[in-house]
């Protein structure tokens, strides 16, 4: 017979075009109201099937403890929901930076999830994979539905895909800083709350609107505590960015342009103005990559 013998699949980065905070439920976690949208700046995932347990391998920056690792936890939350007595060795190569508001960690699990599950013979239908992935963290469903740009609400476990969005050219600044998404939180002042937004659905998938919605609500207090990063805001609108935000609690940056010629040219003379900051031109995505499997005989 013939079976999957490895998984490999892309992970992509995420920003959020628009970020609204809509209200703080008692339990502490809020309400969101958010576009996401993937790019094509990747960590990269690899599954290789064993006889027991879950194991993580990580090339690139740490992020802390196997057990405390997303695609560890997706791994570990997949076999146990199909009571499964496999096991899989994760191999994670790191590029999108932590704690820069890009998702690298949840597109680690929703990745995983959608490797595994391909890996197993897909026993988990897509809707079983976003139940797992709730429970695993706020970005993990987008990364799992496999879809290139969606709504979010509630805690982004809601999720409406939008078919036929444009790609954009897009710019990240990826400063050395590291912003908790705890600690965002915790400095976020919800005085009330807030409706979500009448959104004409096909209108998201234009360039001119998505440029005219794009706000974030944790930049004012973000801002106020890293004055630097709403300096180089600035600086990416004024280098020719149709609209330039924080990427979901930063501390990343990214700028949408219309074309990728005037994206090269803004790298370029920000690089030169703002050496500590990494800059990256890609794209927006119109779906993630899909798991990719090296198959075996038997």
């Amino acid at each position: 017979m013939t079976d999957a013998g490895s998984v490999r699949v892309a992970a992509p980065a995420k920003i959020n075009c628009f970020l609204r905070i809509l209200a703080k439920e008692e339990s502490g976690y809020h309400q969101i109201e958010t576009l996401y949208n993937a790019v094509d700046f990747c960590d990269e995932v690899e599954l290789h099937r064993t006889e027991r347990g879950v194991s993580v391998e990580v090339v690139g920056p740490s992020v802390g403890p196997d057990e405390e690792n997303l695609a560890y936890r997706a791994a570990e939350a997949l076999l146990e929901s199909g009571g499964m007595t496999t096991g899989v060795h994760i191999s994670l190569t790191k590029n999108i930076p932590v704690e820069a508001g890009l998702g690298g960690g949840s597109s680690d699990a929703g990745a995983t999830l959608r490797a595994l599950n391909v890996l197993l013979g897909e026993p988990f239908s897509a809707d079983a994979l976003l139940q797992i992935a709730g429970r695993l963290g706020a970005d993990v469903p987008f990364f799992a539905s496999g879809a290139g740009v969606a709504l979010g609400w509630g805690r982004g476990e809601r999720l409406l895909a939008i078919p036929g969005a444009s790609v954009w050219p897009v710019l990240l600044a990826l400063p050395s800083l590291q912003i908790s998404t705890a600690e965002a939180y915790e400095s976020l002042n919800v005085q009330e709350c807030v409706a979500p937004a009448s959104l004409a659905l096909d209108a998201l998938a234009q360039p001119d609107t998505l440029a005219e919605l794009a706000t974030n609500d944790f930049e004012a207090s973000v801002f106020e505590r890293h004055p630097e990063l709403g300096a180089l805001r600035d600086a990416m609108h004024d280098a020719g960015a149709a609209t330039a935000r924080l990427s979901g609690s930063g501390a990343a940056l990214f700028g949408l342009f219309n074309d990728r010629a005037a994206a090269d040219r803004a790298r370029g003379a920000l690089s030169a103005s703002w050496a500590d900051v990494r800059f990256v031109v890609t794209e927006t995505m119109t779906s993630q990559p899909e798991p990719i499997p090296t198959l075996t005989s038997s």
